[in-house]
């Protein structure tokens, strides 16, 4: 792996071994990945790397000179060889000949799948003219910090000769797309020495005739720019020096857990958003600033950071010299509507007769002195992301300001780019959101058959889970299994009793720090006893009705003060019993206590109306697959007391349902996916018997 330290050197990890026999796409496919194996070369999703090779025509068998370059959307660093664009050459010629000016930059993307190579579906993207008329075999398109610094400065092109000569060239601004990839050719032929070029507020081109050399010489570059960096801001004041104080790490996440569920509830009127938060040093460095203000009134350089930042960051007013979070609060709804007048006054400034509507029109980024960054977003990868594509921004900031005069991309380029028309069909291309998109769940006995069985069917959906239990093996287990299949960003997991208070509230503020929020409570945690009552000793009593009444209480009455805190509602399932309704021989204590879970239910339905918090109830019978409560001595109890093996318990109790049939996790799943979805969206105070037929569980 890469060394990706702040201030540790780029490490060149080409493996002449590895790369020995492979094909010009192969070697395209390896350099890219190292490329993006670092962030300080390029940010996820940024730059573009190509390739031209000789490829033998289907039709024709005739050699023909073919384009591989990175796909549209594409990320360096994960691409595969699917991922490529492939196009012939001649024809990406001849479109020089249809252009006639930048009237018709968006004609000319129409253009380009005409000339794919072997019926290749992946799309071209918009940098594809500035990897075809560069006059060499290997073209780099990269986007690092050090880099980008230089193109945001105010002397870039005097800084870009300063620091490179004649080695490395620079091109003024010009947004992506054919024109500019006409003005690369030209200064290719007019500078046949030169390496590449520094791109005004955007990035770097390098170039090669090999792949290794192509990929050696990108390194010596970004390395060079940051050498550079280092010698001329050491000992320098950053960002004007420092104006505030950080918190200390716990109180900070504190602060954070608050913010975060009271800006998400203000900015999800037309869908739920997801947070992310993020305190590392390189952040709060710019927060702690005396030029913070200023430089995020800027915004950012580079087009990449842009779009995932929009034109700039909303700096909430806390003083952590006098850190009143509630007094931070009682302003941030002014804050966040002054934001969005200032957006929707920006787009009526900028936008042209073509223009696509106007977008959400809230703010991406939050910055709070001695605090962090919070992001928001329509899921928690491009939460995550959109935080990082900041980083990156204060990392320009940090070396354009500190050397010179930092410049962020004009308003109208800025505005040109997020209401790009190109940009607009892509969004409208994309999928239709998932049910429970942008949804945050909290599952008490996330470990558990049941609860891992709701996990999953709620991350199908598109939510973000948040996984409890006291079982901290199986809990790592359950979040890996999950993981694997729905990816890290969206399942987490934190060990809690939820019979202890101090553990559920920090469960809910380590929810809300990690997802922004809460949506959805899933209280699942159980167990189960079996016993004659003169054999139910005070203890077995208390132990029931702490984890089966008190422990739903618990986070219920946290869940309904994040709920609040949004004021967008919520969704609160109850996975009780059946012997909640239906008495059965030698479990009264454990009867007792699902009798008190269903009646609490009730009465959270009824507190929960006026604010859109939903409250109802899954009944489930006999679900012994996968549940730890049928692996212990509860197997063994209720098989004496219905006089029948462990073998046999389960057929006995699929022959005592009306409907013959086995209950699994996964039909408990499905209730409590239909109960927190706006499939239900008109149903509180409900009981769903999941139970294959229990006539003494009828609620009526």
């Amino acid at each position: 792996m890469t060394n990706a330290a702040a201030g540790s050197r780029l490490i060149n990890q080409w493996d002449d071994t590895r790369a020995k026999g492979m094909t010009e796409p192969e070697k395209l496919l390896y350099r890219s990945n190292l490329l993006g194996s670092d962030m300080r070369i390029t940010n996820y999703g940024g730059g573009n790397t190509s390739a031209k090779v000789t490829e033998t025509d289907p039709l024709t068998g005739a050699a023909v000179e073919v384009l591989w370059v990175k796909g549209s959307g594409g990320d360096v660093g994960s691409i595969k060889m699917d991922g490529f664009a492939t196009l012939y050459m001649d024809k990406l010629r001849a479109l020089k000949g249809i252009y006639k000016g930048v009237h018709m930059e968006d004609d000319m993307v129409g253009l380009l799948p005409h000339c794919t190579f072997n019926l290749n579906a992946r799309a071209a993207s918009i940098d594809t003219p500035l990897h075809a008329y560069v006059p060499k075999k290997h073209v780099d398109h990269m986007h690092p910090d050090a880099i980008i610094a230089i193109a945001a400065s105010k002397n870039s092109k005097e800084l870009t000769q300063q620091i490179f000569g004649g080695e490395i060239g620079w091109l003024p601004w010009k947004r992506p797309g054919f024109e500019l990839g006409l003005w690369l050719e030209k200064f290719c032929l007019e500078n046949p020495a030169a390496k590449g070029v520094v791109l005004e507020s955007h990035g770097l081109f390098t170039w090669d005739d090999d792949a290794k050399a192509c990929y050696d010489l990108t390194l010596a570059i970004i390395q060079k720019a940051m050498d550079w960096f280092a010698s001329e801001t050491a000992g320098k004041p950053i960002f004007g020096g420092a104006v505030a104080h950080s918190l200390p790490q716990a109180d900070r996440r504190a602060v954070a857990a608050r913010l975060m569920p009271a800006i998400r509830g203000m900015i999800s009127a037309d869908h739920r958003m997801v947070g992310h938060f993020d305190d590392q040093p390189a952040v709060l460095e710019f927060v702690n600033s005396a030029k913070l203000k200023p430089l995020a009134a800027l915004g950012t350089s580079c087009p990449d950071h842009f779009l995932r930042t929009k034109i700039c960051p909303l700096v909430v007013g806390f003083n952590p010299a006098k850190p009143d979070v509630d007094a931070t609060l009682a302003a941030l709804a002014g804050q966040v509507e002054d934001y969005r007048k200032g957006y929707a006054a920006y787009y009526d400034r900028c936008k042209r007769p073509d223009s696509p509507p106007l977008r959400d029109p809230n703010a991406v980024v939050y910055l709070v002195p001695g605090v962090g960054m919070i992001t928001f977003a329509k899921d928690k990868a491009t939460a995550r992301i959109s935080g990082e594509f900041y980083v990156n921004a204060i990392n320009v900031m940090r070396g354009a300001d500190t050397v010179s005069e930092y410049c962020g991309l004009p308003e109208q380029e800025a505005f040109d780019i997020e209401y790009w028309l190109l940009e607009e069909a892509k969004l409208q291309r994309m999928p239709k959101p998932k049910s429970l998109a942008g949804r945050v769940a909290f599952v008490t006995g996330g470990a558990g058959g049941i609860g891992s069985a709701c996990a999953e069917r709620y991350l199908r959906e598109g939510a973000c889970v948040m996984l409890a239990d006291i079982d901290e093996a199986a809990l790592k287990a359950t979040a890996d299994n999950l993981s694997s299949r729905h990816g890290r960003d969206v399942v987490r997991t934190v060990l809690m009793n939820v019979t202890d208070e101090a553990a559920v509230l920090a469960a809910y503020a380590q929810t809300a720090v990690e997802f922004g929020g809460l949506d959805i409570l899933v209280s699942n945690a159980g167990i189960a006893s079996s016993a004659p009552i003169e054999e139910t000793s005070l203890a077995l009593w208390n132990k029931n009705m702490d984890i089966l009444s008190t422990g739903y209480f618990l986070v219920s009455r946290e869940a309904f003060k994040l709920f609040r805190a949004q004021a967008i509602g919520g969704a609160v399932v109850f996975v009780a019993s059946k012997n909640g309704l239906a008495a059965s021989p030698n479990a009264s204590a454990y009867c007792t206590a699902k009798a008190a879970e269903i009646h609490l239910a009730r009465c959270l339905a009824l507190e929960g109306a006026e604010a859109g918090i939903r409250v109802n109830v899954v009944n489930p019978d006999a679900v012994l697959k996968g549940s730890k409560i049928w692996s212990g001595e509860w197997l063994d109890q209720r098989a004496s007391t219905y006089k029948t093996d462990k073998e046999g318990l389960e057929e006995m109790y699929r022959q005592r349902s009306m409907l013959k049939r086995s209950v699994l996790p996964e039909d408990i799943a499905e209730a409590a996916y239909f109960l927190a979805s706006d499939l239900s969206a008109k149903s509180t105070g409900n009981i769903l018997n999941v139970d294959a037929g229990n006539v003494q569980a009828f609620t009526r």
